[in-house]
């Protein structure tokens, strides 16, 4: 089972990586930079496993860039709020 299989799973793993980025040393604006990368990837690359996933992807795909970028700080601040 992949961890897109479900969104709390998602979560989990993405506050797993924002610690180790932290832990790191990277700054705010690298994170930001990564999640909108991934962000990016995945809307073109891979399909929503969830409905959560699907409004996200349906989301990012109206959006400019900018707004992409408010999503992506979004889901980083989400995970920041909920670890």
């Amino acid at each position: 089972m992949s961890v897109l299989d479900n969104f709390e799973q998602w979560k989990d793993f993405l506050a797993e990586r924002l610690q180790q980025a932290q832990q790191q040393g990277l700054s705010q604006q690298v994170i930001s930079d990564v999640a909108y990368q991934i962000g990016d990837y995945l809307a073109e690359q891979v399909d929503p496993k969830n409905p959560e996933e699907r409004l996200l992807a349906d989301l990012w795909s109206v959006a400019d860039e900018q707004e992409q970028h408010a999503i992506a700080n979004m889901m980083v601040k989400l995970v920041q709020r909920e670890s």
